[in-house]
């Protein structure tokens, strides 16, 4: 008799296991994240020719899809072996990423893949510079202070984003990505060149790529959950 009631008791006790599983129900979060780039903000303590601020933001559409932008303002002097110059201006940059890491049970956090486009206006003025003298009997080069200045110049470019957010403690994450750029456009200045543009970082011998990176500590707003259950297909997006 023992025997037949723990029969009993064991097979129920899978069947409500069962009930369980087959019940459970995953909560996606659906909001707004807004931060800011930790990296700028430091620079702008630490480094006495740099002040740069970018706030960042993104929005989920989907399982996978993040709609993204960043906007942001940069003030560089920049300090070569012959000239000094310096740059200030804002950027716009749109665009989305698609996470494909999965998460496990109420995790929320990525490993993505992205595309922006950015739109940037700045200035240039050109502080100070050197002539390169061949003779050495002339002496050493010595600085020449200048002053021009050139106003409305803009640049449009591209961006390949891969990166990473992980939620640290609730509703705030920690990110890091890194960026390659491609020049689409821009504005030169008369007779000098668009040595460092704000958004797309420093331009190297006249070429159409350049890198970047972030450190971002956001917050998350949650606006809508939506549910899905564990045998939901998980490519769906």
């Amino acid at each position: 008799m023992l025997k037949y009631i723990f029969s009993f008791f064991w097979l129920g006790s899978l069947v409500l296991m069962a009930q369980q599983d087959s019940t459970f129900v995953k909560t996606d979060r659906y909001g707004l994240r807004v931060g800011a780039d930790l990296s700028r903000l430091a620079r702008s303590f630490y480094d006495k020719n740099y002040q740069g601020l970018e706030v960042v933001g993104d929005f989920r559409i989907s399982k996978k899809i993040y709609l993204a932008a960043e906007i942001g303002n940069e003030n560089k002097t920049t300090e070569d072996a012959r000239v000094i110059f310096t740059t200030k201006g804002s950027y716009l940059k749109i665009g989305a990423d698609l996470n494909f890491y999965e998460n496990w049970l109420d995790m929320d956090n990525q490993i993505y893949l992205g595309l922006r486009y950015a739109i940037g206006t700045f200035s240039q003025q050109l502080d100070q510079y050197r002539i390169y003298q061949t003779n050495p009997y002339l002496g050493e080069n010595q600085w020449i202070a200048s002053g021009e200045k050139w106003d409305g110049l803009t640049a449009q470019w591209a961006e390949f984003v891969l990166g990473f957010k992980a939620e640290t403690f609730k509703n705030l994450y920690a990110g890091f990505s890194l960026r390659l750029h491609f020049l689409v456009t821009q504005s030169q200045p008369g007779g000098f060149e668009n040595l460092y543009i704000p958004g797309f970082n420093r331009t190297y011998n006249s070429g159409n790529f350049g890198v970047g990176f972030n450190y971002t500590l956001s917050y998350f707003i949650p606006i809508i959950k939506k549910q899905r259950t564990p045998k939901e297909v998980t490519s769906k997006i």
